[in-house]
């Protein structure tokens, strides 16, 4: 039987999807099969963006029509059957899990303690201790109306009293507790504040038994992005539609609203950073002048405009909108001024899949305020033995936020970086520097809107950094006969800029690859960062993560057909990378013959690079030359190399030439659906990483947490 917990509030807009999210982040992280179950579906009109939320995580793989309870109209009509439905349902989604994360109802249909107490019948049925998210905020802040989701900050006081009605209504449903999450507080908290929240929370959940164990307590702030609305969220609420504009540039979030009902000279003052405009659909002057200001980088940036009133745009100021080609999103809408106001101050935030930003900013949030390891011991949930591929991205994260390095980015033009830079930031993995003129590429991420104020963006034209790069380089390359002038041409050169910053200690690490060739990523290095002593040549390996391990496998991406010398030098460093990544090194050097039962010019290369290893790293555990299924399989081992301490349970794979290595990795890929994360570079003194020029945004995450691990053991 699955463990499962039930998330549930006691009012609505707590924040509990964000709890949810990270909840289940945690669980995948730590068992390999986690489901997800929504108990009373939020709407009948449309799917629950909360549930197709939680499905889209990397860690779930169940269909959205089996994690659905009932709807509210079940409940009403009959909350007995519901109940029964509820059970029945859940214990499908139950039998093909590890662990379970249920989240409870949304507080948009019945009154708040009759919801309370039905979420806890459903908990003590579904035999799910109960997480209570409590709000740590109140209702809407008038005071300040021009601040979209602004609210009041509960003292710790009104926090613990909202705890002791919650729990009453608990203890009476049979539900049992596990912990409290105080959700929304002050972002402002001191530590002693929050501590103060605890104490309240947990006056009210002091176990009765003697010597019972307290039940958890933890607070996560509020943050502002997190409640703002996105624009796609005003456009349904004013019934709007997209006039113009960059349609992925809905998903920014609105963090003001400004009614421009003067003229052009008294609005252009009263915007605001991030803000959603609402300009009558006749005052084409004032919107014209709202784009130009937002273009001309001497006001703030908008997020959004939103023409109300139902006119159209005369011809000709349609035509200069098309002219102006800003990607500024313009909605527009039938509702008047005073409506449209209403409708976008009234509009919340939503935690969907559909915003990087959102995502990432919740996931970070939970993983500062709450103590994973306490979670998940509580939980009873121990760390599987098994490794899947979400696990051990997971691991990598982990690893190179526990000593953050700082990784240069050469191509701070393309957007994937600019999306992955965001979210290495967030999540706090490494320290960032972005190659790329700086008003470029910072008013690029406010485009996308997506959060660089982390990362220190350089020009590769700096005329201070040129210099020094210059003569450093031409010192590196005289023997070339390379001079100052054409050095300081060369090192402008994004690729050598990134590298000589690496070279001169101003980075740790590099990773490009994203837009340019292998080449011209790693022959920088070549010329610069050199190999490491007592290694020959520069090679790579894929960290292959298979559905219940990790494998390493050498060379897949440099060496076209190496020596035995070579081979040996692949192997040993494929075993060090093995090594630094928490894998077990054994070392299987593969060919098409296994042991003594073949010849051949190319076994005997082989069988010599196998014996170069023993002689040059005799602490390695190595056997070669072996077959794949040899080397993989206990069963295949056991009759062709019975008693061999690699047969059978070999985690690095040497190959014996690129050919065979980039058709095997990809074949593993395709045919075993594992996840290929590299190349990663190995040999060289210093981390430089090369991507694909195909790469997603998750693996240039990945690639950037390598290089910062590989950083560390520098």
């Amino acid at each position: 039987m699955a463990q499962s917990i039930y998330i549930t509030s006691a009012e609505g807009h707590s924040g509990k999807s964000t709890v949810a999210l990270g909840v289940l982040d945690a669980l995948s992280h730590a068992t390999p099969r986690v489901g997800v179950f929504r108990a009373i579906a939020r709407s009948t009109v449309e799917r629950d963006y909360v549930l197709e939320m939680l499905l889209d995580h990397d860690g779930v793989d169940l269909p959205y029509d089996e994690c659905i309870g009932v709807t509210y109209d079940d409940v009403r009509h009959d909350p007995d059957a519901a109940l029964a439905t509820i059970v029945e349902r859940y214990k499908a989604v139950e039998a093909q899990c590890d662990a379970v994360v249920i989240v409870g109802s949304d507080y948009t249909d019945v009154g708040s303690p009759a919801e309370l107490a039905y979420n806890a019948r459903i908990a003590a049925n579904l035999g799910a201790p109960v997480l209570l998210v409590l709000g740590g905020r109140s209702a809407q802040n008038q005071t300040q109306p021009e601040q979209l989701g602004s609210s009041l900050a509960r003292t710790p006081a009104e926090v613990g009293q909202i705890a002791d009605l919650a729990l009453a209504e608990l203890a009476h449903g049979r539900a049992k507790l596990f912990a409290v999450i105080a959700n929304r507080a002050d972002p402002g908290l001191t530590a002693e504040t929050i501590a103060e929240i605890r104490r309240a929370v947990a006056a009210s959940t002091s176990a009765p038994a003697a010597g019972a164990a307290p039940v958890p307590v933890w607070a996560i702030p509020e943050d502002r992005f997190l409640v703002a609305p996105s624009i796609r969220g005003i456009m349904r609420a004013v019934e709007g539609e997209l006039l113009s504009g960059d349609p992925d540039r809905l998903t920014r979030e609105a963090l003001a609203v400004v009614v421009a009902g003067m003229s052009m000279v008294n609005v252009l003052p009263r915007l605001l950073e991030g803000g959603v405009v609402i300009i009558p659909a006749d005052r084409s002057e004032v919107l014209l002048a709202t784009l130009l200001a937002n273009a001309s980088g001497t006001f703030p940036s908008i997020s959004g405009i939103v023409l109300n009133g139902g006119f159209e745009l005369p011809e000709p100021v349609t035509r200069l909108l098309d002219g102006l080609g800003s990607k500024v999103p313009i909605i527009t809408t039938e509702l008047g001024t005073y409506e449209t106001a209403v409708r976008i101050m009234t509009t919340r935030g939503r935690l969907a899949a559909d915003s990087q930003r959102r995502y990432d900013t919740a996931l970070s949030l939970f993983e500062q305020s709450v103590d994973i390891d306490e979670l998940l011991t509580a939980f009873g949930v121990a760390r599987a033995t098994v490794v899947t591929p979400l696990m051990f991205e997971f691991q990598l994260i982990e690893r190179a936020r526990a000593q953050r390095k700082r990784i240069v980015l050469p191509e701070g033009d393309d957007d994937r970086v600019l999306r992955a830079a965001a979210t290495v930031l967030k999540r706090g993995i490494a320290d960032l520097v972005i190659l790329g003129e700086p008003f470029e590429v910072r008013s690029r991420a406010i485009e996308l809107g997506i959060d660089l104020q982390g990362a220190e963006v350089l020009s590769p034209m700096d005329a201070v950094h040129v210099h020094k790069f210059a003569e450093e380089y031409a010192r590196l390359r005289a023997h070339k006969g390379v001079t100052v002038a054409q050095a300081s041409d060369t090192v402008t050169d994004v690729s050598y800029f990134g590298t000589m910053m690496v070279h001169l200690g101003l980075a740790d690490g590099m990773v490009s690859g994203a837009a340019h060739t292998t080449a011209h990523t790693i022959r920088p290095a070549f010329e610069i960062i050199k190999t490491r002593p007592g290694v020959s040549v520069v090679s790579s390996v894929f960290l292959m993560a298979l559905a219940d391990r990790v494998l390493v496998y050498g060379d897949c991406a440099v060496i076209p057909d190496p020596t035995s010398e070579q081979l040996a030098d692949i192997a040993i460093s494929s075993a060090a990378t093995a090594a630094q990544f928490g894998i077990d090194p054994r070392v299987a050097m593969l060919s098409y013959s296994t042991g003594e039962s073949g010849s051949g010019a190319d076994v005997e290369k082989v069988r010599d690079a196998t014996a170069l290893v023993r002689t040059r790293a005799p602490e390695l555990l190595v056997e070669g030359p072996i077959q794949y299924d040899a080397a993989a399989d206990a069963a295949v081992a056991a009759a062709k190399m019975p008693g061999s301490q690699v047969a059978g349970r070999a985690t690095v794979f040497v190959f014996p030439d690129l050919n065979t290595g980039n058709n095997t990795y990809k074949a593993v890929q395709r045919s075993a659906g594992a996840v290929a994360i590299g190349p990663v570079l190995q040999g060289l003194n210093k981390p430089i990483n090369d991507l694909s020029r195909g790469a997603l945004v998750d693996d240039i995450v990945n690639t950037i947490a390598i290089t910062a691990i590989q950083a560390q053991g520098e």
